[in-house]
């Protein structure tokens, strides 16, 4: 069922469009995966949207397949993410929000990672998280109103073997886009965060899930990005039931570790299909 089928017959349907209604949305990471699913939802939801990724072939198909404007965003180089947010005004209007998506999941021991992928990971999933907000929150705070929505991740909550540099990164966007939004809060302008569990992209080809590891599909993720887009508020875990995560920092080591080993985490990220996923690692620099 489509999201215009869905809101069709929701209850919100009216607040959803109302919300949307006349609304300027950038998304960054937005050729594939949960980045386009969302752009999809909030395209049939009545918003103008606009995607950006740094595959120039992959993001100008997207846009051509939506019927929307897509530009080419190299999220770690301050002067692209600029320019794009730029060539996003002069096409469709002042941006009332935007959604900074992109991101890579590297896995695997820790002590074997390459340098040159810890770096990269950082600046993608944080740094690039950073100068977005930036840039975008600069524009919108002259204007008196806007919202960065910053996609993280449970992994942010949940530190587990074989997704040390990822947990880290995303723990920083979770605590960063805290901070900014409580700097900002009487500017008028709202930064929340979505943060996913397992969703069924390129971030987990390869890995070997199990029946406790609940995975969504990009949809799911997606309902939750245009949730908090209709009500901004500061976060939401997609899904919503699994808010738990937020009081980790609280539980013992032993109940940590007890979990780890009966969901399997403790191996999941640590042994999985390298053919699998290898195609992903090439496009990352993983392997």
């Amino acid at each position: 069922m489509s999201l215009r089928d869905r809101l069709v017959r929701s209850a919100d349907h009216d607040e959803i469009r109302s919300a949307l209604a006349d609304k300027v949305i950038a998304i960054t990471g937005a050729a594939r995966g949960i980045g386009f699913e969302t752009a999809t939802q909030l395209f049939e939801a009545g918003a103008t949207v606009v995607l950006g990724d740094i595959d120039d072939e992959a993001v100008g198909k997207a846009a051509a397949d939506l019927g929307v404007e897509g530009f080419g965003v190299d999220v770690t180089d301050r002067a692209s993410f600029d320019e794009f947010l730029t060539k996003v005004e002069n096409a469709v209007g002042p941006i009332d929000v935007l959604i900074n998506n992109a991101g890579i999941m590297p896995v695997g021991a820790f002590l074997s990672y390459d340098d040159a992928l810890i770096r990269r990971t950082f600046d993608i999933d944080v740094v690039g998280v950073i100068t977005g907000t930036q840039l975008a929150a600069r524009r919108m705070v002259a204007r008196g109103h806007g919202q960065v929505v910053n996609i993280a991740s449970v992994a942010g909550r949940m530190p587990t073997p074989g997704m040390t540099v990822y947990n880290g990164a995303k723990a920083a966007v979770i605590e960063f886009s805290e901070a900014v939004n409580a700097e900002l809060e009487n500017t008028g302008v709202q930064v929340s965060t979505v943060l996913p569990t397992f969703t069924r992209t390129g971030l987990i080809s390869g890995l070997r899930t199990n029946r406790m590891i609940q995975v969504l599909e990009p949809e799911d993720v997606a309902a939750q990005v245009v949730s908090i887009v209709v009500r901004p508020r500061l976060r939401v875990t997609a899904p919503r039931s699994m808010a738990w995560v937020h009081a980790m920092a609280i539980f013992p080591q032993r109940m940590k570790r007890a979990s780890r080993r009966m969901a399997k985490l403790d191996t999941v990220f640590l042994d999985y299909d390298h053919e699998q996923r290898a195609a992903y690692s090439h496009r990352i620099g993983e392997s």
